[in-house]
């Protein structure tokens, strides 16, 4: 099955991807760094395959996720999560299980140097939460 997104959900299935590593990394800023989390997660995004794969290697990769505190940043990111994933079953079931398979892999990446404070878990309960809500 061909799937052809547009450019809109494009732009909103990348955001919802490296918004949640920049969730976690702004959770981790509290007791990890920020930075090694970021990157981490960004590789396995990187490592995408499939539909998903080629549109997170597209640029601009997250340009749209600055913001002034986590919580705006997460009143972007995850409504996008769950967005994506309607989208996705909708359209290609089998991508919409890829989708939720690399944001698990990129969370799981960027804490996997060390059991997640408190505050990245509840993080990662969100961002969980988001993906299965659709």
């Amino acid at each position: 099955m061909s799937i052809t997104l547009s450019d809109q959900d494009k732009t909103t299935l990348r955001i919802a991807a490296y918004g949640a590593v920049t969730l976690l990394s702004a959770a981790g800023a509290a007791g990890g760094s920020p930075h090694k989390i970021a990157t981490n997660g960004s590789i396995a995004l990187g490592s995408a395959t499939g539909l998903v794969g080629h549109v997170l290697a597209e640029y601009p990769k997250g340009k749209e996720l600055n913001g002034k505190s986590v919580a705006e940043i997460a009143d972007r990111v995850l409504p996008a999560l769950t967005a994506v994933m309607s989208l996705l079953k909708e359209q290609a079931p089998e991508e919409a299980d890829n989708f939720r398979s690399t944001v698990i892999t990129a969370i799981g990446s960027a804490t996997h140097h060390g059991q997640p404070s408190p505050i990245m878990a509840d993080m990662i309960h969100k961002i969980t939460k988001a993906l299965d809500a659709a």
